[in-house]
């Protein structure tokens, strides 16, 4: 198994958070094994590697945790088989369930404002944290950065961006995949504002090194106490929700594709590998046009 964890690491490029699900499902599954008194991979059956999938949807997981599950035992059995430890595939006909499509829950543009405004950044006498909050709603807002992406920019990434406006931002996306989006105007101007007003505050109470975002204590932002900082800001803002990173991102692509932008290029901007991926937010489009009929439309109902 742990062959197979870093061949997907390694070779295939799998994201961290990834690899650390994979362990996670292929844990349970050598449990499994174990329990049917299963010691090498050749003796895994058809009938073993079945119950495992029947098992998880008797235990209640939702179907996404049980699909990812069978992808990875799938994925194990195909690996061994290809190494020679077993002589043929006995996972190769596990279906995992149907998972339905959720649709991604995007922010209006006036509710971006408003989480912008709850920074109190345009504010008389806005301090580092504020300044801090604006950049980051901007910058995730305005490129559709995933918020590891963010928070691992340093300030040098950011500084080649502010002193050329031809030059795009670097993102470093899952499975290493680099790509490089344009950063608008207001992301720029909070992007100043913070590098020359609010992160030296910080910067001054610890060892944050070239990190582009900093806490309190003057390191690096972490994913986590980005997920807080917006949180706080939607509650300030009034929003009757959660607010993740990940909602900006959506909102982006929603935002891009109801203007008018073509899926391909919104793919290119997302750093998606597949354009169906991507193309879920054309549904969310179509659907909106749905209900804009259904309530505006004298004979839709």
């Amino acid at each position: 198994m742990k062959d197979y964890l870093s061949h997907l690491e390694a070779e295939r490029g799998l994201a961290a958070a990834t690899i650390t699900a994979y362990r996670h499902d292929l844990g349970l599954y050598l449990h499994h094994l174990a329990a049917h008194q299963v010691a090498a991979p050749a003796d895994v059956s058809e009938a073993v590697a079945a119950s495992f999938a029947t098992s998880l949807r008797a235990s209640g997981l939702k179907a996404a945790s049980i699909a990812r599950s069978v992808v990875a035992v799938r994925g194990l059995h195909r690996f061994w088989a290809g190494e020679g430890l077993t002589p043929d595939d006995p996972a190769r006909d596990l279906e995992p369930p149907p998972v339905g499509r959720r649709l991604p829950k995007a922010l209006t543009v006036t509710e971006v404002e408003a989480v912008i405004a709850a920074t109190g950044a345009s504010l008389p006498g806005a301090g580092a944290a504020e300044l801090r909050d604006a950049a980051l709603v901007e910058l995730l807002y305005g490129t559709g950065a995933r918020v590891s992406e963010a928070v691992a920019l340093d300030v040098d990434d950011i500084s080649r961006v502010l002193a050329d406006l031809s030059v795009g931002l670097r993102l470093l996306g899952k499975g290493g995949r680099e790509r490089v989006v344009p950063v608008g105007q207001f992301a720029r101007s909070a992007l100043e504002a913070w590098l020359t007003r609010g992160r030296p505050d910080l910067s001054s109470h610890g060892s944050g090194g070239p990190a582009l975002f900093l806490n309190a204590r003057g390191q690096r932002l972490s994913r986590q106490s980005a997920f807080n900082r917006l949180q706080l800001l939607a509650d300030r803002a009034g929003l009757d929700r959660r607010l993740s990173p990940h909602a900006l991102r959506h909102s982006y692509a929603t935002h891009l594709i109801d203007g008018g932008a073509d899926v391909r290029v919104v793919q290119e901007l997302l750093g998606h590998a597949s354009v169906a991926t991507t193309q879920v937010y054309t549904l969310i489009t179509a659907e909106h046009l749905r209900e804009v009929y259904r309530t505006s439309h004298p004979r839709a109902l």
